[in-house]
């Protein structure tokens, strides 16, 4: 998020340096008061994560050195915030929730869903539960409103056929993060693709040949584990055309359409789909998109937040020293990898939110890959897919606990039947391993 006109290159404010942890620290106290806070709330969703932002800023800004003026400090600040990185990640953050909103409010989130149950036979429910969660948050972009769509109808399909009833909610919850990966609109490709400056169909590219086998390996073993099935789901008749949108957007986004022109697209769709169905009129579709916009509000504070906290951390030499100690004994790409996955991953266990994590570790990452040659899109991928992976078998997560929530088991329970996110691990590394795909310029 660190302002730079060349990867490595140093930004508009050049500050006076100062004890590399020192000049880390703000990073720290923003970690510390975060899960301090949440671990007296006994509650990770009852500390907003805005309010630590504030404090480790207003620290941050305490601690600078060569500046005087507190309007100067603040133009540092603002130099980060409005970073056009930063501010173009926040344009596709308003317009998806503006999508969002307008597509549920037509009713495709419960189409798309009965749409893809209605035509699973009952050996293949296990798989076929699976690739519905993948295609939903495909479409949808968002891991938790797949759980909140599926894991009602899963846990009553659990019981109507006397199957684990944590075992068909880690279905859901492994597809759900398949999606929540890959969506062209998931907050976790934008905030990727942007603090890495490379494009969302690259980056989607890249991290198919990760996902698809950790998908195809798991959707095997539900076929599996689902042979000896013979009841099928009961539910309510599908109307395919209000899949339209979701379909629209992701073929779009596939074929390199910009993603402010997809969306924007995607939100017009939706409101003649709601006039025509009598869904909402004019006034309704405004509303919706309002609401949608308003979802976004923490998330857009919290990416300025960030923005301009990361910038005085740069102008006091912080990110220059944590680069230089993660890549002290790095001798070439993988190890570069492996540090960036390792950074990600911590981030996401200390906040417990993938997209804060990929937010607060983009600019660390993106110099680290300048250093040591790695492309963009890889980085991206990794960025994305190790959050997702911690993300998703973080008991203390909201997935987890919605899920858990929804289904009446315990998170732990959960756990020990997602599969998918394990072997999207196993894939993750490998691919660090192994540097696969090769990419071509």
């Amino acid at each position: 998020m660190a302002i730079h006109t060349e990867p490595g290159s140093p930004g508009p404010f050049t500050g006076k340096k100062i004890n590399g942890w020192l000049a880390l620290s703000p990073l720290l106290v923003f970690m510390a008061v975060y899960v301090a806070g949440s671990i007296l709330a006994g509650d990770f969703y009852k500390v907003p994560v805005a309010a630590a932002f504030i404090i480790a800023t207003a620290y941050a800004m305490l601690i600078t050195r060569g500046v005087n003026k507190t309007d100067e400090k603040i133009a540092i600040f603002s130099s980060g915030a409005g970073n056009r990185n930063v501010l173009l990640m926040i344009w596709i953050f308003v317009l998806a929730g503006a999508f969002a909103s307008t597509a549920k409010d037509i009713g495709a989130i419960d189409a798309t869903v009965n749409a893809t149950l209605s035509i699973l036979p009952g050996n293949l429910l296990y798989a076929g539960l699976f690739l519905a969660a993948c295609f939903v948050s495909m479409a949808v972009g968002t891991s938790v409103g797949t759980i909140v769509a599926l894991v009602p109808i899963a846990s009553g399909i659990a019981a109507g056929i006397g199957s684990s009833v944590p075992l068909i909610t880690g279905i859901i919850v492994g597809g759900a993060f398949f999606g929540d990966n890959l969506s062209f609109i998931s907050d976790t490709t934008v905030a990727a693709t942007k603090t890495q400056g490379c494009s969302m169909q690259d980056k989607f590219k890249v991290n198919l040949w990760i996902a698809a086998p950790a998908a195809i390996i798991v959707a095997i073993l539900y076929v599996f584990l689902g042979r000896g099935i013979t009841a099928s789901p009961e539910v309510l008749g599908a109307d395919w055309y209000l899949m339209l949108p979701y379909l629209l957007v992701i073929v779009l986004a596939i074929l390199g359409v910009n993603v402010v022109t997809v969306l924007a697209i995607g939100i017009g769709v939706n409101g003649i789909i709601g006039w025509i169905t009598g869904a909402y009129n004019f006034v309704g579709w405004l509303t919706a998109i309002g609401s949608g916009i308003g979802g976004m509000g923490e998330l857009i504070i919290v990416s300025l937040l960030a923005g301009g906290m990361l910038e005085i951390i740069r102008y006091n030499g912080g990110l220059e020293f944590i680069i230089g100690k993660l890549t002290r004994r790095i001798r070439g790409p993988r190890g570069a990898s492996a540090s960036i996955a390792a950074l990600v991953s911590l981030v996401n266990i200390c906040t417990a939110n993938n997209t804060i994590a990929i937010i607060t570790v983009g600019p660390l990452a993106k110099d680290i890959s300048a250093r040591f040659g790695l492309d963009p899109r890889k980085t991206a991928s990794i960025l994305d897919t190790f959050s997702c992976l911690v993300q998703g078998i973080l008991p203390y997560g909201a997935q987890m606990l919605m899920a858990s929530g929804l289904a009446g088991v315990s998170a732990l329970s959960i756990i020990g039947n997602l599969y998918y996110p394990f072997a999207l691990g196993i894939m993750a590394c490998l691919s660090i391993l192994f540097r696969f795909p090769r990419l071509k310029s």
